[in-house]
């Protein structure tokens, strides 16, 4: 549901979109210098753990911002809280699961580097909660939407008791 001018109606979807614009910037940034860093410390295990690291933490922070956006699409419909928060419950449910799928596949592997890997998850959510607190602080996001007249009619001008 939007209105007229093509803008949805929900305050939190052009926050939410920015974040996930700036995040996705931050990860490639993030990436080049996790896999820098990684090979110099551990070499080819280092690179991949970083990569790994830094894109799980990604992929897990994005679908949150996703899913909300995804349920706001809902909005103006008699069931959308019911809809709402399935969905964003449903997005935190599938990442539990790919948290633990991943870990367990990951775990042992000869080309993962425990502490790269552990440290580039760290960096990413940092990284994402930055973003997030910028992009909240710098939104201009209207408290209370008004349309106010720009002239009042002559007849109805407002008269003034001087003296």
């Amino acid at each position: 549901m939007t209105d007229p001018k093509g803008t949805s109606p929900i305050t939190s979807t052009p926050v939410l979109r920015t974040t996930l614009i700036w995040s996705a910037i931050g990860t490639a940034v993030l990436a080049v210098i996790g896999a820098v860093v990684g090979f110099l410390v551990a070499g080819a295990p280092g690179l991949f753990s970083a990569l790994a690291g830094i894109v799980l933490a990604a992929l897990f922070l994005g679908i949150t911002g996703i899913s909300i956006l995804i349920a706001n699409r809902w909005f103006g419909d008699p069931l959308y809280i019911p809809i709402f928060f399935g969905i964003v419950l449903g997005g935190w449910i599938l990442k539990f699961v790919v948290f633990i799928v991943v870990l367990l596949v990951l775990r042992g592997q000869p080309w993962i580097q425990p502490t790269v890997f552990f440290v580039a998850i760290v960096a990413g959510i940092l990284a994402s909660l930055v973003i997030d607190v910028v992009v909240l602080t710098r939104m201009r996001i209207p408290a209370v939407a008004v349309d106010l007249p720009t002239q009042a009619p002559d007849d109805e001008a407002p008269h003034s008791d001087r003296r």
